[in-house]
């Protein structure tokens, strides 16, 4: 399957693009697409955690991604 994953904030500069088509296996849970991340994009395990949402949402761990889903990688956000 097909998706594009978009990458915010610090997570640009860690990977180097601001968005990348991927491709996953079918019945690709948030979870098990963190770990593939994770073991593809080293640098990101400099921070500790990162959100993502799939078509604007926010996902939880448990989200099976369809094809063709947009996700995004966000980062911790702080403001002041």
């Amino acid at each position: 399957m097909n998706i594009t994953i978009l990458f915010f904030g610090i997570t640009t500069d860690l990977v180097g693009k601001n968005s990348i088509p991927y491709s996953i296996n079918k019945n690709t849970s948030i979870k098990d697409l963190k770990e593939v991340l994770l073991a593809d994009f080293s640098s990101l395990k400099n921070l500790h955690q990162f959100a993502i949402a799939v078509n604007e949402e926010y996902a939880s761990n448990d989200l099976i991604i369809n094809d063709g889903d947009v996700v995004a990688i966000i980062p911790p956000v702080s403001g002041g």
